[in-house]
């Protein structure tokens, strides 16, 4: 998708990168980190980090600047605070520039996680030899575009509001198809399903595949047992349900439908009511049975009898189930791989590490392949 939403670099934001070799090991000056040797180019950082900042939704917004030791934050955060309460404190510069830090680092690691990752899947796409074409990605684009944007006028806006270009997206585009295809062929296969992990399943899941009783009632909800008295008398006397429904009930519910209460599960009634119906037999006046509701008076209409699938009626719902429990144990398995190999080949510079980063702190929740290009944690 190329919604505005999804654009936004917080979600799956794409990146081309510009890279450079780091023969000698070690990340260069100029960048902010290297992914099997290849640099992700601090102007790259720098142009995600103004996406990311302007994809807040803030009028006018900036990354903070921590070189200037956050001076432009704070005096833009100054200008956009209002003045206190009487008797209250004045907010300080120095509460102004905690939270100008906490913004750009929070920016800063969701860039870093999506420059490694969005390398990492480019890789991976190599090693598995995983292509897409310009036609596919071009192809995708104008779909994802006509879809988000029916005027051209709105995505043309977006462009100039966001911070993008269409090259970035078409990259994104590029990605999201490398995923996707990824995706495919690591489940490829993961489909095949025996009929004997099908009748395993069944004999040990039988209760899933099984129907309880049921009844449809005709019912009257009093607060007191004398207006279930006279309504039971009423009944007794010849007077219609809804007559009496509408004169005695106090459940809105059953009250407009003349007391017709369709359908009760045997086990989901209130413990009282549920077992005098399902005692009672099918066109008898019971009541008044006492509940924490009220008092009912009641009779079964009509009664359907508990049931149980056969293997061969939930045979496809069976190896439905088994087939994406395959594919996600695969995929599972494959992801836990990916992300431990990838790391290893990642190293950032100081002050832009994060855990997806070999040298970075302790790592978090990973990339994932499972549908969307891989996001950092």
């Amino acid at each position: 998708m190329i919604k505005a939403a999804r654009i936004a670099l917080s979600l799956t934001a794409v990146v081309g990168v510009g890279a450079t070799f780091a023969a000698c090991g070690g990340v260069p000056g100029n960048a902010v980190a290297t992914v099997d040797g290849e640099a992700i180019d601090k102007k790259e950082f720098t142009h995600w980090m103004t996406v990311a900042a302007k994809s807040t939704g803030q009028a006018n917004a900036a990354v903070p600047d921590p070189e200037a030791d956050y001076k432009k934050c704070i005096a833009a955060k100054r200008k956009a605070t209002p003045a206190p309460a009487k008797g209250q404190p004045k907010v300080t510069d120095d509460q102004l520039k905690t939270q100008c830090k906490q913004e750009y680092e929070q920016l800063r690691s969701q860039v870093m996680q999506l420059l490694i990752s969005f390398q990492w899947i480019q890789g991976e796409a190599g090693s598995l030899d995983v292509k897409v074409t310009d036609a596919e990605v071009k192809k995708s684009f104008n779909e994802q575009k006509k879809q988000s944007f029916p005027k051209e006028e709105d995505y043309k806006k977006f462009i100039a509001t966001s911070g993008q270009t269409e090259a970035d997206i078409l990259q994104r585009v590029k990605l999201d198809l490398l995923s996707n295809k990824i995706r495919d062929k690591v489940v490829k296969g993961k489909d095949t399903v025996s009929d004997k992990a099908i009748q395993d399943f069944y004999n040990k899941n039988k209760a899933r595949f099984a129907q309880p009783e049921k009844r449809d009632l005709r019912v009257v909800l009093t607060k007191g047992k004398a207006e279930a008295d006279k309504a039971k008398a009423a009944l007794d006397g010849g007077d219609s349900w809804t007559a009496v429904a509408k004169k005695y009930s106090i459940d809105d519910t059953s009250k407009a439908s003349g007391g017709k209460l369709p359908a009760q599960a045997k086990g989901t009634l209130d413990k009282e009511l549920d077992d005098a119906v399902f005692s009672a037999k099918k066109g008898e006046l019971v009541g008044p049975v006492k509940t924490q509701y009220g008092y009912y008076v009641f009779t079964v209409t009509n009664v359907t009898a508990a049931s149980q699938q056969t293997l061969a009626e939930a045979k496809e719902t069976i190896k439905q189930t088994l087939q994406s429990q395959n594919q996600q144990k695969a995929l599972d398995t494959f992801v836990k791989d990916f992300t431990a190999r990838w790391k290893e080949k990642t190293e950032c510079s100081e002050g832009y590490k994060t855990s997806d980063c070999k040298n970075g702190p302790k790592a978090t929740p990973t990339p994932s392949v499972t549908g969307t290009v891989p996001e950092g944690s």
